[in-house]
């Protein structure tokens, strides 16, 4: 294709105009602009600036930016291969921006100098001589394209499996601190009640939001975490909501339905004061608003707390006339938990196996019995016999 017919044809994008914004499409589209005005020292200044645009994206040809960007950018197009329908303008109009795309990646950048040649005067012989080039390849088609919609989902989702819900915005984690399964013992029927429920959600169904309670350190987090690198569970994404981001959760859910991933909502340590009034909020969230939660949407919470309100004396011998329903009130919440799972301390032998545990992966070399007497030694002076106390004991002897 002509460099002018190129232009024209960028000029046309219609389907994946996300794309255009970016620098390194301004910067290309630029380059053609100044060729067709017959402005030379222009076209020369915007090919520099795309082919260092492209090195600092990590790119080392049009072809790779422009695969990365379509398969992470979310577009009309994707979300409609990502939900299953079916729209022939729309379909079209992205075949024919992915095809433009396609030839503007193969475009060989002598092209774009021989065309300037004659812009230019002969000072700048030297410098068109000397320009760096681009890889001029486009590894991807409107058909491979579809099929990487159709496997992974469109957008940020296909790209990352875990989040942060921060300010009304999702925050991607490159590498989120998820512990593996194998890595974690005790605790095994609760694990598993948590994964059946996942599982529930995976396949189509209505899951329970989950509440997981009880003592500090004995890996309620890390259950929901772990679940991320369970077989079966690609299409798995985690959500982690702070709680003074609770309020932005309807939004956030709403925009998940109809996708193919499902979604784990996670809120760690969640507990509030008596005069905090956000568990209202909560509740609402929880049940009782008129929206349907999406069966691709779970909510699990951890806390220190079985009733996640704090209540106090003054509670039950207060001056309101019927105290039972302040009392009530506040237990509510986390009635609204469809499962609630209990984390107690672990009994001795159960401690003691995973002290052995953590002291084989660390190559700690004690043996057993001066190895058990200095964890329980430990474990008093601690919090208790908790995985977390059992962990801090192995690292110290590391």
């Amino acid at each position: 294709m002509e460099l002018n017919a190129l232009r024209a044809a960028l000029r046309g994008i219609s389907a994946c105009r996300e794309l255009t914004t970016a620098a390194v499409m301004s910067n290309a589209a630029a380059l053609l602009d100044a060729l067709y005005q017959k402005k030379g020292e222009e076209a020369l200044s915007v090919y520099t600036a795309l082919f260092y645009t492209l090195r600092q994206e990590g790119c080392e040809g049009l072809g790779d930016w422009l695969w990365d960007r379509l398969r992470y950018t979310e577009t009309p197009y994707s979300r409609l291969i990502d939900q299953g329908k079916s729209d022939p303008a729309l379909e079209n109009a992205a075949r024919r921006d992915v095809d433009t795309l396609v030839l503007l990646a193969e475009t060989d950048c002598d092209r774009f100098i021989d065309a300037m040649k004659p812009l230019l005067p002969n000072e700048f012989a030297p410098v068109l001589a000397g320009l760096p080039r681009w890889r001029a390849a486009a590894p991807f088609d409107f058909d491979a394209l579809t099929q990487f919609y159709r496997e992974h989902g469109s957008g940020l989702f296909s790209q990352y499996r875990a989040f942060l819900w921060e300010d009304g915005r999702l925050v991607p984690v490159a590498d989120p601190d998820c512990p593996r399964p194998e890595d974690l013992l005790g605790y095994e029927h609760q694990r598993h009640l948590v994964e059946t429920n996942t599982r529930l959600m995976m396949a189509g169904r209505q899951a329970n939001n989950v509440l997981l309670f009880g003592d500090g350190g004995t890996g309620k987090s890390a259950t929901v975490k772990s679940m991320l690198y369970l077989p079966g569970l690609e299409d798995l994404r985690l959500i982690e909501v702070e709680k003074n981001n609770l309020t932005g959760m309807p939004n956030l859910i709403r925009s998940l339905e109809g996708r193919r991933q499902k979604f784990i909502l996670f809120i760690d340590d969640l507990a509030f004061d008596q005069d905090d009034k956000t568990y209202s909020s909560m509740k609402t969230i929880l049940e009782g608003t008129l929206e349907k939660r999406p069966v691709n949407v779970c909510i699990c919470a951890t806390s220190n707390r079985r009733h996640l309100v704090r209540q106090t004396f003054a509670d039950r011998a207060g001056d309101e006339v019927d105290t039972f329903e302040t009392i009530a009130e506040k237990t509510a919440l986390a009635e609204r938990f469809g499962l609630r799972i209990p984390y107690l301390t672990m009994n001795k032998s159960d401690y003691l196996a995973l002290v052995d545990h953590l002291a084989a992966q660390a190559g700690v070399d004690i043996p057993a019995d001066r190895l058990h007497a200095q964890a329980m030694t430990w474990e008093i002076r601690h919090a208790g016999r908790t995985p977390r106390v059992a962990r801090q004991f192995v690292a110290s002897l590391s």
